[in-house]
């Protein structure tokens, strides 16, 4: 006997329908819903440790908060230190993520020390200036006015980045200076001008803007100055390598670039 079956009345058949898309469209909402929420969770998170030359202070302290937005779950701590400093650091066994220089020169010791686990990149470049008591009392219009009598100049020992690249600087143009003292990083050099305990130093054009006219600059024609150039790479052994490659991405992407241009740095 044939099963027949049994016919449903027309307004039946529509609560039917009805109670069917009640019960699938949660499920399909549910699934968008889902993955909407999957894409946009980060998947970084931990903690981040980078070393940076004290002139980037400024820029990466912009960058770091930056980067938090984008990667909330991931703690960055910045040490901010001249890159001689912080190249020894790294060298005893500190644990650091990621280290970003003054110079490519103070960096090769960390990849001679066999630390890095990449190449490193060049992200930015700086050049210097004469940096004066604000009001410039002393009158100094070009190198050759830091060799004048009783005048108090500054600078860093030869293995800080900024002192050798003075040094460099002074060499071309003929200029012989016995400083007053040598500060542990550049800025010392611009804390000690600005508060008036010394008339001036050799620092980074991007330090004097930093003062928002707390001390003044002069300028060193290009012919005398030397361009500095910053690298940054991840140290082998970090503990947190994927979010070290994301804060070097982000660096040297177009955020990061652009707030470096803010602070006054260049393309390397």
């Amino acid at each position: 006997m044939a099963f027949q079956v049994p016919k449903l009345h027309p307004n039946a058949l529509v609560a039917i329908s009805f109670l069917m898309l009640l019960v699938f469209a949660p499920a399909c909402g549910s699934s968008s819903t889902t993955s909407s929420t999957a894409g946009s969770t980060d998947s970084l998170s931990g903690s981040l440790t980078v070393s940076a030359a004290s002139s980037l202070q400024g820029a990466f302290t912009d960058i770091k908060a930056a980067f938090r937005k984008l990667h909330p779950d991931v703690n960055v701590t910045i040490n901010f230190a001249a890159s001689s400093t912080l190249a020894q650091q790294i060298i005893a066994g500190a644990p650091v993520d990621v280290f970003a220089a003054a110079d490519e020169a103070t960096m090769n010791k960390v990849t001679d020390a066999k630390l890095l686990s990449g190449t490193p990149t060049l992200f930015a470049a700086n050049s210097l200036e004469i940096i004066v008591r604000k009001g410039n009392p002393s009158k100094i219009a070009s190198l050759s006015d830091l060799s004048k009598s009783g005048l108090i100049y500054v600078t860093c020992a030869p293995e800080v980045p900024i002192g050798k690249y003075s040094a460099q600087v002074l060499q071309k143009a003929g200029v012989t200076i016995t400083p007053a003292s040598f500060e542990p990083d550049v800025k010392g050099i611009v804390a000690k001008v600005s508060a008036g305990e010394a008339d001036a130093g050799i620092v980074y054009s991007t330090d004097i803007r930093a003062t928002k006219r707390a001390a003044d600059g002069v300028a060193i024609p290009a012919n005398l100055n030397v361009i500095a150039k910053y690298p940054i790479a991840a140290i082998f052994k970090s503990g947190n390598n994927t979010a070290a490659e994301a804060w070097i991405a982000f660096v040297t992407g177009t955020a990061g670039q652009s707030i470096l241009k803010s602070y006054g740095f260049t393309s390397p």
